[in-house]
């Protein structure tokens, strides 16, 4: 989960290493540290908390900050050890010869502990990580990249790792086995990230490492070998993302800039890809020929989080649009019950960066079982998207904020997109697909309207900042909804909210409701509606604030609620969409009234490459 960026040239290290910190701060930001490497000298700087706090350490080090030759920095979300200096990272060795920063977990970490304490060396911090830079200099005779190879097939686990010695200024190692790293290409200067989100201002040229390789990086060379230390050779590729797109511009916080981005990030989403005349999708990413799309029993979508909800709206779609059986896997089970892929089912790994370690993990354990897959992500060179080898990108552009929007709604669209052509390709007539071409079409103003209403939402919202319990209920496709607007909920205002559907009120949990437990009702008006209005009048007789979303117009749902946030009419399958970003809205202006860390939830980080 956490950020790493590695610089090495003729430019002022620090400077370089902060920018990239950063833009990387939504990976981790328990604490944050950079290690300089020269000739017989190595500076390590290192502070709990955010950047901005290793920053104003670094200002006060007159010395360091026009440091030139090459350097690591890393940003931390904890895994052994509390947030502290001695836990962050870069980790020396007791000679303080060799640095490091790592991205993963070491599973053998007690028995490589002990192994090297017994050969005298002795362990400062809590982390696993630190055994490796041990390793590397038990391991080490002249040779760098040797050494770290030697010391990494000691190692059980996962890892992004970068490396500098003071026996080698201007060179980094760095490693990869389960969490990305990227090396970026410049002139006269290379650079390493894990992500390349670090790496838009420098070079659009980058190279992503495959698992189990390890590259020597200098600034006019990368020489990339595997762990054997056989030459390996991987294709250069071009990033096409806008490096203003990862900046906040005059927005306050990442997330509400992503929020109102979403009418152009779901045009991309759709742009190109619908074939008008036919009332069909035209998705060439899949690579499947009609013959075989009509010989697709069974689809299973593997997912996390936010992902995952995107899936369940997805089941709603696969079954009614396209009548294909459909199930949707928590992916950190998939692997785990031995599930059963029949002939002719196809598994669909959603992830926005494309590094989800349980949705990886899934994804592998398909292509085992003889599975179709199509993956769905963001970032193009994930390893999702390469080990998949067929799928569709969302092309949402960077999403800074932890808590997804923009890309949950670009998933939710992809998804209808490729419903629409299985559908078409089945039982779908023409006029039918027309007909969802165009609602699809309308979706970006649909979502436009809404976010005319943000004052609106504002003024609601702050009228339950101060209730720490939220239920959010729904039908059909606006059940994983609710689930996803209450995610969003507990995730940047860490209010205590949970998604149910509507009917499972009844089954225990109305038990909760009195006048300290606000409910959020998607009411809109598609099928189940009448339902929602028993289930909104039930939470009323316990004396329940109610807030509803509602089709612009309906008064009887306005009656029967305390407040009430009008969409668009839209079908019940646009619907999710423009009500999933009002709920963002909703739980954005509550983060926003109780004084939350909105970008950088307590806890949390955007990309999860750890199990």
């Amino acid at each position: 989960m956490c950020g790493i960026i590695g610089y090495t040239g003729a430019r002022a290290v620090p400077p370089i290493l902060l920018d990239g910190l950063k833009r990387l701060e939504y990976r981790g930001y328990d604490s944050s540290g950079m290690a300089l490497a020269g000739a017989g000298m190595m500076a390590e700087l290192k502070e709990v908390g955010k950047v901005a706090r290793l920053e104003a350490a670094l200002q006060a080090e007159s010395g360091l900050r026009e440091f030139t030759g090459c350097g690591i920095a890393h940003t931390r979300w904890a895994t052994h050890g509390v947030p502290s200096t001695v836990n962050a990272h870069p980790h020396c060795d007791g000679k303080r010869e060799f640095a490091i920063v790592h991205n993963g977990i070491v599973e053998n970490h007690h028995e490589l502990r002990s192994h090297l304490e017994k050969k005298g060396y002795r362990f400062r911090s809590q982390t696993d990580s630190e055994v490796i830079v041990h390793l590397i200099a038990d391991a080490y005779n002249g040779d760098l990249l040797a050494a770290t190879a030697a010391a990494l097939r000691q190692v059980s686990g996962t890892y992004g790792l970068a490396v500098v010695s003071v026996h080698h200024p201007g060179l980094i190692v760095a490693a990869r086995k389960g969490s990305p790293l990227v090396i970026g290409l410049g002139s006269g200067e290379n650079l390493i990230a894990s992500d390349i989100a670090a790496l838009l201002t420098h070079t659009r040229q980058v190279i992503y490492l495959n698992d189990g390789d390890i590259a020597a990086i200098s600034p006019e060379s990368v020489d990339l070998r595997d762990i054997s230390n056989v030459p390996v050779e991987r294709e250069v590729a071009n990033i096409d993302w806008d490096a203003a797109a990862a900046e906040k511009g005059n927005y306050p916080h990442f997330m509400l800039k992503e929020i109102f981005e979403q009418p152009e990030t779901i045009e991309n989403a759709i742009r190109g890809r619908i074939n008008y005349e036919m009332g069909t999708a035209i998705l060439n990413g899949l690579g499947f020929s009609p013959c075989e799309l009509a010989q697709i029993s069974r689809i299973v979508i593997a997912a996390c989080g936010s992902s995952m909800h995107a899936g369940m709206v997805a089941e709603y779609y696969f079954e009614d649009i396209a009548g294909i059986s459909t199930s949707v896997e928590q992916a950190a089970e998939f692997r785990y019950r031995n599930p059963i892929i029949e002939p002719n089912t196809l598994v669909i790994p959603i992830s926005q960066s494309g590094e989800t370690a349980d949705t990886i993990a899934a994804v592998r354990e398909a292509v085992g079982k003889g599975a179709y897959i199509s993956a769905l992500c963001n970032v193009v060179g994930s390893t999702i998207a390469r080990e998949a080898g067929r799928g569709v990108y969302l092309h949402a552009g960077p999403e800074i904020s932890v808590a997804s929007t923009k890309a949950f709604s670009s998933q939710v669209a992809v998804l209808l997109l490729m419903a629409l052509l299985l559908g078409r390709n089945r039982r779908l007539s023409r006029s039918e697909g027309c007909e969802l071409v165009r609602e699809i079409e309308q979706t970006p103003e649909l979502i436009r309207s809404v976010l005319a209403q943000a004052e609106e939402i504002r003024v609601i919202a702050k009228r339950y900042a101060g209730f720490d319990d939220f239920f959010y209920i729904g039908r059909g496709c606006l059940y994983p909804t609710a689930l996803e607007g209450a995610l969003k909920l507990k995730e940047i205002s860490y209010v205590h909210a949970e998604g149910y559907h509507a009917a499972e009120l009844k089954h225990g949990p109305i038990s909760l409701l009195d006048e300290r437990h606000p409910v959020l009702a998607l009411a809109n008006d598609i099928p189940g509606r009448d339902k929602i209005l028993g289930n909104i009048q039930e939470c009323r007789a316990r004396r329940a604030p109610v807030v509803a979303v509602a089709t612009a117009g309906d008064r009887e749902v306005e009656n029967l609620t305390d407040d009430v946030i009008f969409i668009p009419h839209c079908s019940r399958f646009i619907a999710p969409l423009p009500t999933t970003v009002a709920l963002q809205l909703f739980a954005y202006y509550i983060a926003v009234e109780r004084g939350c860390e909105i970008d950088q939830p307590r806890n949390l980080a955007k990309s999860v490459t750890v199990e």
